[in-house]
């Protein structure tokens, strides 16, 4: 995990410039139809900022979390409110909020480690809360060009969560790539809710 926020600390500059413009929309869509307007959301890994001044705009309460340092700086700036400056081990919420938005993030957790995350996650859920989360469609896990990476398919996920009873899935979809020129490559897209028990 490390090496992934050393190349974000460095590469910061080029992943703001690639991923700033990218349309999110269908996928903020795909996760804010399950949210009543004005819920709470933990924008975890925020990156620059992209998503959560989208919901800041469109009027929900978002606490916005990167491990990168200079990701922190930058989104602070850009959204216009601190972002909180933590790695995914130093989560320590408690169910404080409706949805949790974590695109292209978690996947830079090795996946005998993703559990723990998962637990963590759905202690920092309030009842019924849910989780969006995206991960590069595939079986691979590893270094990719500087950063680690675990990719999952529907199986995968479901080996997974299975022993987890924390969360039910109730979408998966399969999207493009939204950044230009990576329209080749394929996502997961998972939206998760928080079992009552």
């Amino acid at each position: 995990m490390n090496k992934t926020l050393d190349y974000y600390n460095t590469f910061y500059k080029n992943f703001i410039t690639d991923s700033l413009e990218a349309n999110a929309s269908d996928l903020h869509h795909s996760f804010l139809k399950y949210l009543p307007k004005g819920s709470s959301i933990l924008d975890l890994g925020c990156g620059s900022g992209r998503d959560s001044k989208v919901f800041i705009n469109l009027g929900y309460k978002v606490c916005a979390l990167d491990g990168s340092k200079e990701l922190c700086k930058f989104a602070s700036e850009y959204i216009g409110q601190e972002v909180l400056y933590k790695t995914f081990d130093e989560i320590d919420f408690k169910e404080e909020f409706d949805g949790i938005w974590a695109c292209a993030s978690l996947l830079h957790i090795s996946y005998k480690d993703l559990s723990n995350i998962f637990k963590k996650l759905s202690k920092a859920l309030k009842q019924e809360g849910y989780l969006y989360a995206s991960f590069k469609y595939g079986e691979f896990e590893g270094d990719r060009k500087g950063r680690y990476f675990t990719d999952l398919t529907e199986d995968r996920l479901k080996q997974l969560l299975e022993p987890l009873k924390e969360f039910e899935i109730v979408e998966t979809t399969i999207t493009r790539d939204i950044r230009k020129g990576r329209e080749e490559e394929k996502w997961l897209n998972i939206v998760l809710r928080k079992v009552v028990r």
